[in-house]
């Protein structure tokens, strides 16, 4: 085992890879989260528990780039068009929250008896939320893509930015306090941010495409993803000389490769460190807690915790509700942001230097921002128990109407992309159309774009009976799980048999169940579309309109008798009407003949000049 040493050796990097490898799995396997698993981790073998380590702040110094990096893969994904489309969530929502929750909790450090310029920046440095831990959970959510974590991304890049004037009232606080070291003016500052992030800028749009343009045709794989790496620190080094974040140097390095030719390839050889380094900022997280700090100021600390993370829950809420998120966004993104981060430390330990943070009141807060950080993956576990996702219905949630008394003459179930490219041609003719879905995200969504969706699950008779489905001439049930889709078509030719059943299948399997059932028509949900794609990739190689038609004509065919088949002989039947790309021997006799074969009339001399004229 390691022994007790502020420097690192082979053992300390097997015992943070063992307490990962240990204790992720089994957090993530009880629900509670790979964050929680490495913050509890870290307190484990930290200077506080079994004192494998006694400077995690070495660590994390190095671990920092785990979020740098996480940021720039983040600022691929975000081409410049699109963060401009955010500029409303980003310098709207996310300054109005900033401004509000620095204002409460500023009010609840001035309530606990601290001086007005020490709860200020103890309140501020809690606003800055933990982009490691929000962005994590949002990934493991998969809601990075959506547009609810895209709101939750413009905050937090919000809150990045905030972090560079926050850094200069600590020094006009200590300048106007008397405690100030002599140190660049603030001009200078302002001047030296700038113009990190024209350098990073006038970088990104001229020197890195031809760089790698230049690596891609001279250099290996291990130089381009040398290069990539260097990209991001020499990006994030630039912002920290100019006094800025780290992160939002890596992000914009991101935003501006992001229409790179480049692109997918330095997110692939990026990606191992940033997972790597991610899960190492936490295990040095959890070390740093200072367990003698929490039992010695328990009251202050646990007090702390518990004022600033309701306090800004509420504030996040409000704000949330006042930009018209719905109320269970609402309430997941005040569960989520609730916490401090790692911008916290910086901010707090430059008061600490400044002389505006005593020593008791830095480690304190620190203790407080770290608790927060271990909170949140629990109390998000909480409202997930609590407050499950599917209890949100038509009635709790704002522009959905619950399906009740449809009579059209075409009911849609399922109003995913499939239904969305369907619909398209019957609204093309005026056929009088309902749709339910059950996925309310999706109905609010579909409403800003003009369709009139109704909320209901259309597996159970009810829905069925409300949304009309025994007036209807045709129902299309365009649901994307096979099993939803057996059991609407199993409720329909019970309860109204002379309905019409159009319906998607996932697969051949569901496609014979389909038709076994006696719907009108069936359709897997890609074939049509691959066949088109097939189309266009045999004009691309030359073959004429004719070949093509045949081609396509004839795979349809084939797929229509093996589907007979099948339905006579079970899933395995047919197979020899599938081509395949493996070669098939052809069969020789054991012992070859003394003689050749002599044909013994015209038709016999034809078949073997054939045979001998087509290519093997």
């Amino acid at each position: 085992m390691a022994e007790p040493t502020g420097g690192l050796g082979l053992g300390h990097a097997a015992a943070l890879l063992a307490a990962a490898v240990v204790a992720v799995p089994l957090f993530r396997r009880f629900g509670l989260g790979s964050v929680l698993g490495y913050l509890a981790a870290g307190m484990v073998i930290g200077p506080f528990g079994v004192a494998l380590f006694r400077e995690p702040e070495t660590i994390l110094h190095v671990a920092e780039f785990g979020v740098v990096i996480f940021l720039f893969i983040i600022g691929l994904e975000m081409r410049p068009s699109r963060l401009w489309s955010l500029r409303r969530e980003i310098f709207g929502l996310g300054a109005a929250q900033v401004a509000a929750c620095g204002a409460l909790l500023t009010a609840v450090g001035l309530a606990a008896g601290l001086g007005l310029a020490v709860a200020f920046i103890a309140a501020m440095g809690f606003v800055l939320s933990s982009t490691a831990v929000i962005m994590q959970m949002l990934d493991e959510r998969g809601e990075m893509g959506t547009a609810k974590g895209q709101r939750g991304v413009s905050i937090l890049l919000m809150e990045d930015l905030s972090i560079v004037p926050l850094l200069a009232i600590v020094a006009i606080i200590a300048s106007a306090t008397g405690v100030a070291s002599e140190g660049a003016p603030l001009w200078q500052t302002v001047m030296l941010a700038l113009g990190a992030i024209i350098a990073v800028f006038v970088a990104g749009r001229y020197v890195m495409n031809p760089m790698f343009r230049i690596l891609a045709r001279y250099g290996g794989r291990e130089v381009m993803t040398a290069g990539a790496l260097l990209v991001v620190v020499g990006a994030a080094w630039l912002m920290s000389e100019g006094g800025l974040s780290m992160a939002m140097g890596a992000f914009l390095a991101g935003v501006l490769l992001s229409e790179s030719t480049f692109r997918h390839q330095l997110e692939a050889d990026v990606e191992p460190f940033r997972a790597i380094l991610l899960g190492l900022f936490f295990l040095s997280v959890g070390m740093s807690l200072d367990l003698a700090v929490v039992v010695a100021d328990w009251r202050l600390v646990i007090g702390g915790v518990i004022a600033f993370m309701a306090v800004k829950a509420v504030a996040i809420y409000g704000i949330a509700r006042l930009f018209r998120a719905t109320e269970r966004e609402a309430v997941e993104r005040a569960v989520l942001f609730a916490q401090g981060g790692e911008f916290a430390f910086v901010l707090y330990g430059a008061a600490l230097t400044a002389g505006v943070f005593d020593t008791r009141i830095s480690a304190a807060m620190t203790a407080i921002v770290i608790l927060s950080m271990m909170l949140t993956p629990v109390t998000s576990l909480l409202l997930a128990r609590f407050m499950p996702a599917k209890t949100l219905s038509a009635e709790g949630a704002e522009g959905v109407d619950a399906a009740h008394d449809l009579r059209e003459r075409v009911l849609i179930i399922g109003f995913g992309r499939f239904a969305q490219v369907v619909s398209q041609p019957l609204l093309a003719r005026d056929v009088d159309v309902s749709i339910i879905d059950n996925d309310v995200e999706m109905i609010q969504a579909a409403g800003n774009f003009g369709f009139k969706v109704y909320f209901g699950d259309g597996s159970r008779l009810d829905v069925l009976r409300a949304s009309g489905a025994g007036e209807a001439e045709t129902i299309l049930v365009c649901v994307d799980q096979p099993e939803v889709a057996d059991r609407i078509v199993e409720l329909v030719k019970s309860e109204f048999p002379l309905t019409k059943l159009f319906v998607r299948a996932y697969d051949r399997g569901h496609s014979m169940r389909l038709i076994e059932a006696g719907v009108e028509y069936q359709i897997r949900e890609t074939f049509e579309s691959a066949l088109t794609f097939a189309e266009h990739v045999l004009e691309d190689l030359g073959f004429n309109g004719e070949q093509i038609r045949e081609t396509l004509e004839d795979v349809r065919r084939r797929d229509e008798e093996r589907l007979a088949l099948q339905l006579a002989g079970g899933i395995t039947a047919g197979r020899n009407l599938m081509r395949g790309n493996a070669v098939t021997p052809q069969p020789a006799p054991y012992v070859k003949p003394r003689r050749e074969g002599v044909a013994l009339n015209e038709e016999a001399a034809e078949a073997l000049q054939e045979r001998e004229s087509s290519p093997s």
